[in-house]
């Protein structure tokens, strides 16, 4: 039987009906950007390049996780407004985004649609990042989008990208997915974004974050699994006697249920 791509899959459940499984996936995912914010001093990185009029990209925004946890766990206070452009082929998500944005963060344009397909016009950004936000680009469409993301920023500027790498869970959970339960086109990797912004002229400077979620709660497990695949269809009990995706789900799980997933994130700073 045929699927649905993953990038569609993904757009699915950018929406409102799929808000409970998004909320789901945040009861862990949250510590994804927690540590990327601890990962570097951004109230220095960021100074740098602030000035009266700068302006920020923001990726594939999703909801707002990233600006939420630095105006959380880092102080800002000292900088000033930067206008704040929310991109993201979901309409939902860049309401959602832009509902969450304190200062010195101020929304300014509502970019729906992909990187790949962003107008020549939005250019000159002081600052671009895409956090957790590319997973779902087609790999065919990588080199495009990371041609796009580099021409986006001003000279000088701070371009960043988080991704998880392939040993990461997200990566080899979907992989274990894609082979015990339905085909679908594979996730872009920290180290296929990598050399794609490489391949697009940008100097890229590569730093390794590494951490651990987890949670004995099997309700909480089976909400952020089933977002790590996009596919809220599946019971946890169905995914863990599911071939390939079973034998990776075990590894996970120790003999009390407790489930732990090591991550890997690649910082891509250019």
């Amino acid at each position: 039987m045929s699927t649905p791509d993953t990038a569609q899959r993904s757009l699915d459940h950018w929406s409102e009906a799929g808000r409970s499984g998004m909320e789901a996936f945040y009861a862990l995912a949250t510590e994804d950007y927690r540590q990327l914010v601890l990962a570097a001093d951004w109230p220095t990185l960021l100074g740098q390049r602030a000035h009266d009029g700068w302006s920020l990209l923001d990726v594939a925004c999703g909801s707002g996780k990233f600006p939420t946890a630095l105006a959380r766990h880092a102080d800002l206070s000292r900088l000033p407004p930067v206008a704040y452009d929310l991109l993201d082929p979901s309409a939902f998500s860049v309401a959602e985004a832009r509902s969450v944005l304190v200062d010195p963060f101020v929304a300014r344009h509502d970019l729906v649609t992909t990187l790949q397909d962003l107008p020549e016009e939005y250019a000159g950004y002081d600052v671009v990042w895409a956090t957790h936000a590319l997973y779902a680009l087609p790999p065919d469409e990588l080199d495009t989008a990371a041609r796009r993301l580099v021409a986006a920023l001003v000279p000088g500027g701070l371009g960043v990208v988080a991704q998880a790498t392939s040993g990461s869970h997200y990566l080899r959970f979907y992989d274990a997915f894609r082979a015990g339960v339905q085909d679908a086109t594979p996730y872009t990797t920290a180290e296929g974004v990598r050399d794609a912004l490489a391949g697009a002229g940008a100097d890229v400077r590569e730093q390794r974050v590494t951490y651990r979620t987890g949670t004995a709660d099997r309700v909480v497990v089976e909400g952020f699994l089933q977002r790590c695949a996009f596919d809220d269809s599946l019971s946890l009990e169905e995914m863990e006697a599911a071939p390939v995706l079973g034998d990776y789900l075990a590894s996970c799980r120790d003999t009390e249920g407790t489930y732990t997933f090591s991550h890997e994130a690649a910082l891509l700073w250019f």
